[in-house]
């Protein structure tokens, strides 16, 4: 249990150092952010899943509340799109740009070409050496916390069906590498090969058709424990599929906090086991906060990490109510 817990007390160490640097450079001179007079490029993959249109309205927003301008461009899930855009906003020549999130194969070339052309470059969820800030979640501890809780869920033994489509999407990796991690630990909790592909779009549809069949080729109660994905939307698909196929013993564990399925972990007869539910349009407002204390001359951390909130089955009470949908 020690070993799989350093990778969560490194985090919480990255993050105090975060927080101590912040300490004394919160504000421009004259005490207040200011991005007046200067203008933004904001690049995202989509924004057709909850998290990444909060986090790109948390930009959008905050760069209008302290006057500059925002060239947002949303490329629609769609890789090549979004390099149309980058070689758009490098000509147009921001005082910055911020990425969020995509395919770090894609991106890097890309990444690199901003930075070529001295333009700061930040990033939102996408770790990566070219940036001079990520602002994310602690995605280190999140994966770890998630998969801990799914082995204490499973009493230390048992399958888990594994969704792993998005491997080059920095975050997920994190996630999935930490989750690995904290298994190699428990060896009574095995990963079924091979590991299912959640895909974009029609990801609930596809999630519930997959954990469907593999339901059906593991037909026996305590052949299958757990179902672990990297975000949330999958488990929608998944913990409808265990529902419909009258399964017990079968829960699924996510992150991100996408309202439909924080309802369902908060609901107690369904198969939904936790979530990390994150705070996008906090982390997307941070984001540029950081632009601008860049912009003003004051130095920031390569990383910035926002708190993230377990729930599951037995705090839902006291943890989901900011993440649920509004009525």
């Amino acid at each position: 249990m020690s070993e799989s817990r350093s990778p969560r007390a490194k985090a919480l160490l990255a993050t105090a150092a975060v927080t101590a640097l912040f300490a004394g450079t919160a504000f421009a001179q004259d005490g207040k952010l200011s991005l007046e007079g200067k203008t933004i490029g904001v690049t995202v993959i989509g924004t057709d899943h909850d998290w990444d249109l909060k986090a790109y309205q948390g930009q959008l927003d905050e760069i209008e509340k302290l006057g500059g301008e925002a060239i947002a461009l949303d490329a629609g899930r769609n890789d090549q799109t979004q390099i149309s855009q980058i070689q758009t906003l490098i000509a147009q020549q921001p005082d910055a740009i911020i990425e969020q999130l995509g395919n770090l194969d894609v991106l890097n070339p890309w990444l690199q070409k901003i930075k070529d052309a001295g333009i700061p470059l930040f990033t939102v969820d996408t770790a990566t050496p070219l940036a001079i800030n990520n602002t994310t979640s602690n995605n280190y501890a999140i994966g770890a916390d998630l998969a801990l809780q799914m082995v204490s869920d499973m009493g230390g033994k048992g399958k888990v069906l594994v969704f792993n489509g998005f491997y080059s999407v920095p975050v997920c990796k994190i996630r999935y590498d930490m989750m690995k991690y904290v298994l190699g630990s428990y060896p009574e909790v095995e990963i079924i090969e091979p590991e299912l592909r959640d895909v974009i779009p029609n990801t609930i549809q596809s999630a519930y058709s997959n954990v469907t069949d593999m339901l059906t080729k593991y037909p026996n109660e305590g052949d299958v424990g757990a179902v672990w994905a990297c975000w949330d939307v999958p488990q929608i698909g998944a913990t409808q599929a265990i529902q419909a196929a009258g399964r017990k013993g079968v829960q699924t564990y996510g992150v991100d906090g996408s309202p439909e399925y924080v309802e369902m972990v908060a609901d107690p007869d369904s198969p939904a086991g936790a979530v990390a539910a994150q705070q996008p349009y906090e982390i997307g407002k941070t984001a540029v906060d950081n632009v601008a204390r860049h912009l003003a001359g004051q130095e920031v951390p390569p990383f910035t990490f926002l708190p993230a909130v377990l729930i599951t089955k037995a705090n839902a009470a006291e943890t989901a109510g900011p993440f649920l949908p509004k009525k």
